[in-house]
């Protein structure tokens, strides 16, 4: 039976993706090599939400000529940091060939992984083209959607979480707008690709940064006898130039664990 939307990765990013696209009524598969990301899933979704995914029509699928009867194809490869510090994008690449063979004229092709930028036009593009013979902004189109997952947390979800989004052509935008229009209360349209993968880096490191600083504090705060959650509290208060964080065991977060370096090298 044909879908609507594949979901390749299903993972910290997929399953929240695939999930909200079930429940808006988008006819939904998911492909997946590693099984164990529907028996044990990640970013807070329970075996109880698998069920209802699946009693309201998302099929999970291993052959992937599936892939080849989609409408929109979101890859959410895992990207690890790899020996070097950089990011790894044996998954990435492993899923735009199986992709790529079975990729067909008309598809609208997003990737949500977290990457360097410059990946989706560099690196993503041309494993398309070269699998499947078609040329990318003229036969498919192709975009770049950084993925706001807040794992564990219902609230913000998808459906009020503004979705940016940067394609290869303009039209390319439009076509992943519509589908992303369908998910979310807004979406933000970026310059380009890259502008839409700089998004990323910017957030992360933000993260990164902003909660960094806030353990140093509380080294502070403990060394001078001061009361930290005081501070913050009354810090918050302050209406402009100012987000509150609070200090944890280390940077933390699932992306800054993931990709905390990832800038520009291309």
């Amino acid at each position: 039976m044909p879908a609507d939307l594949a979901v390749i990765g299903l993972g910290h990013l997929g399953l929240p993706l695939a999930q909200a696209a079930v429940a808006v009524g988008i006819e939904t598969i998911g492909y997946d090599t590693d099984p164990r990301h529907l028996t044990e899933p990640a970013a807070g979704i329970t075996p109880a939400d698998i069920r209802r995914m699946l009693s309201g029509g998302f099929r999970t699928v291993t052959a992937p000529a599936e892939l080849g009867r989609v409408r929109t194809a979101v890859i959410c490869a895992p990207t690890p940091l790899g020996a070097d510090g950089n990011l790894d994008l044996t998954a990435v690449a492993e899923a735009a060939r199986t992709l790529a063979a079975q990729l067909r004229p008309h598809t609208t092709v997003l990737l949500e992984s977290a990457v360097q930028p410059g990946t989706t036009e560099n690196f993503l593009r041309p494993l398309l083209e070269e699998g499947s013979g078609l040329r990318a902004g003229r036969d498919f189109h192709l975009a770049y959607s950084p993925s706001r997952v807040d794992p564990g947390s219902r609230t913000p979800g998808y459906a009020n979480t503004p979705k940016v989004i940067g394609g290869l052509t303009p039209a390319c935008t439009e076509s992943a707008a519509a589908f992303y229009g369908r998910l979310t209360d807004k979406v933000v349209r970026a310059r380009g690709p890259r502008e839409a993968e700089t998004v990323k880096v910017l957030e992360t490191n933000f993260r990164h940064v902003n909660i960094a600083l806030v353990n140093e504090m509380a080294v502070l705060c403990h060394d001078l006898g001061v009361d930290l959650w005081d501070v913050i509290r009354c810090a918050e208060t302050k209406p402009f130039g100012f987000q509150a964080f609070r200090p944890g065991p280390g940077v933390g977060g699932h992306g800054v664990a993931l990709d905390p370096n990832c800038l520009p090298h291309t």
